[in-house]
Parts: C-alpha cells; sequence; structure tokens
C-alpha cells in the first residue's frame, strides 16, 4: 500500500507533508476543505493559520506529535477541527477532526446554564428585597406586609413552575424518540382545553370560537401532551392576542397531507393580535426567547412553553408551523399524523 492509499483511507480530512516540506498527497476530505489542486504547494501557503503552521514546524523541528486548533468556513457557517500532528518517516502527517458540533453542542449548554441562572436570579432577588423590607421598615405596616407577599407568593410560583417546566424537558427530551402508541380523539383534547381557558378568555376580555368536526377524528397519541399543546397556544394567543380580540381554533379533518407524506390532521389556533415581526418568528420554540421579555413576566411566561410544545410535537412526528405578521395577528398550524 502506498503513501497516497493509506492517506485516502483515514476517515478525517488528512494530509502527507513531505521532508521538502510541500504537501505530497492528500484525502477527499482535506481536498473539499482546502481545494483540488492543493497538493505540491508548501504547507505554509496552503494552511495560512499560524497556529497549524507553529505546529507543523515543531514536528519537523522536534519530532514529538503536537495539536493546534484550526478555524474554517463552511457553507456560511463556522467550522472548527482539532488538527493532530506528527513525524510519518521523513515527513509529517496531519489529521482534521470536527469539533464543530461538540462546540455548538457546550455553547447550547453555557447558554442554558446562564439563562436559568438569570431566570431565577430575578424572583430570587426580589423575594430577598422583600424578606429585608418586611424584617425592617414594612414589620409593623400590615398593608405593605399583605401586599408584599402577594407579590412574594407570585415570585415563588413563578421559580416552581420554571423549576416544573426544565424537568418536563429533560423527560421529553429522553423519551422524544419514543411515539406514543394510544388512540386519542382530537376533538375530547380541545373540548377540554376549551373548557379550561374559559376563565381565561372572559378575564383577557377575548372571544374564544371552537370550530370542531361532528365527527370523530381520532389520531395517535398522548392525550395529556397534545391538551398541554394546545392549552398553552390557545393561552398565548389570549395573552398576547390583545384585549377585545378574538382566537379561533379549527380542527380539520383528516387528509393526505404532503408535509407528514401521508394522512394527518390539522389543528390551527388564530389571533386577531398586533402579530409577531418575521425576524422572531423561527426562534420562538427555543427556550428563553422571548419577543418582550416585560410583557411575558408580566403575565408568567417563563418562556419554556413553546420549547415544551416542539418537543411534543416533534415525539408524535408532527410538524409546527407560525405565520405571523404586524398588525394582521398570528396563526399556528399544527400538522399530526393519524
Amino acid at each position: 500500500m502506498t503513501p497516497a492509499d493509506i492517506v485516502a483511507a483515514i476517515p478525517q480530512p488528512a494530509a502527507l507533508i513531505g521532508a521538502d516540506q510541500r504537501i505530497a498527497h492528500v484525502n477527499g476530505g482535506f481536498a473539499a476543505l482546502f481545494g483540488k489542486n492543493i497538493a505540491g504547494r508548501h504547507f505554509i501557503a496552503a494552511m495560512r493559520q499560524p497556529a497549524v503552521i507553529a505546529a507543523i514546524e515543531q514536528v519537523f523541528e522536534q519530532g514529538a506529535p503536537a495539536t493546534a486548533r484550526y478555524l474554517g468556513g463552511s457553507g456560511g457557517r463556522e467550522t472548527n477541527y482539532d488538527v493532530a500532528v506528527q513525524r510519518a518517516g521523513t515527513g509529517v502527517l496531519l489529521c482534521l477532526i470536527d469539533r464543530s458540533q461538540s462546540d455548538v453542542a457546550g455553547k447550547m449548554r453555557s447558554d442554558f446554564i446562564a439563562n436559568v441562572s438569570h431566570e431565577l436570579r430575578t424572583p430570587l432577588t426580589a423575594l430577598t428585597g422583600f424578606i429585608e423590607t418586611l424584617r425592617g421598615a414594612a414589620r409593623d405596616d400590615a398593608a405593605a406586609r399583605d401586599r408584599f407577599l402577594g407579590i412574594m407568593g407570585q415570585e415563588a410560583g413563578r421559580m416552581t413552575r420554571l423549576v416544573d417546566e426544565l424537568m418536563q424537558l429533560s423527560r421529553l427530551e429522553e423519551i422524544e424518540q419514543q411515539r406514543p402508541t394510544g388512540r386519542v380523539n382530537l376533538g375530547e383534547v380541545l373540548g377540554a382545553v376549551r373548557e379550561s381557558l374559559l376563565i381565561i378568555a372572559q378575564n383577557a376580555g377575548v372571544e374564544m370560537v371552537f370550530d370542531l368536526p361532528a365527527a370523530r377524528v381520532d389520531i395517535t397519541g398522548d392525550a395529556a401532551q397534545l391538551q398541554q399543546v394546545f392549552t398553552n397556544l390557545v393561552e398565548n394567543a389570549l395573552k398576547y392576542g390583545g384585549a377585545r380580540g378574538q382566537v379561533t381554533v379549527t380542527l380539520h379533518k383528516a387528509c393526505i397531507h404532503k408535509g407528514l407524506h401521508g394522512q394527518a390532521v390539522m389543528v390551527t389556533v388564530s389571533d386577531t393580535g398586533g402579530g409577531i415581526a418575521a425576524h422572531h418568528i423561527a426562534r420562538l420554540t427555543e427556550r428563553f426567547y422571548r419577543v418582550d421579555n416585560h410583557r411575558s413576566r408580566e403575565v408568567g411566561g417563563t418562556g419554556l412553553g413553546l420549547a415544551i410544545v416542539k418537543h411534543i410535537i416533534n415525539r408524535h412526528r408532527g410538524r409546527l408551523r407560525i405565520q405571523s405578521e404586524l398588525g394582521a395577528g398570528t396563526t399556528v398550524r399544527v400538522l399530526l399524523p393519524t
């Protein structure tokens, strides 16, 4: 087997640099990163990044293996590689190991921890401040004490909801690949949603209209999780759709849907509110993402509701589509296979 055959067999992007410090052989992965005509060029001209060049020079001079980080770009996104450099006869062998996904996962974990810390810090700060006030200036002020205790109860409730939803997200991630096996009457699920939110709708001054077919619409699913999905979507429409507006929930009969490559039902939740700017829509199901932080916290939102909705719909092998326009309301479509 020739050196060219060995380099070609390496699964990661790899190149062999000869004793003359020119690139002698590359495999397909390396050529895809640096160009098909890379062979024959001096490694300094080919690699360009000082850390990688320094690692190669170190191996040539000292013989001991070295590592470096190569930062590139592919398909409009950043790509990060660990470069392993070691002696190969009189030359040097380079192997590039893609770390982009692990770096993204690491950043997501860091962002998640930072978001959770921030979400908990706000109510904790409020609770600490009220406790200090009740111990001091408001110790004998009954009216202030009652008002502060009410706010403290709200903040404690918010923290409880946050912890509960975080735990639920964790459980959903564990079972997301396990599709439900039970049969569910979707009309009954939506009827339960209507009953549970009737008082909220009346208090918000919003009319709820449920357009449900007389015939049963059965699908494979988890009734409790589906009720949570539509409760969340309708509740959001009630909270953010604006007073004196209307929220319409429509259950469409099963039909062949191209998006799911088979028979599916569709539920739409529409409101007549102020709508959402287009640049927000793609991020609405991200954890802790809010269009309006202040307003979301005022109505008790944790920033996790739509993330939970997304995971439940994924578990049901469905699709979530959000369409909105400023000043023209929002429509959410949920597609679920039968």
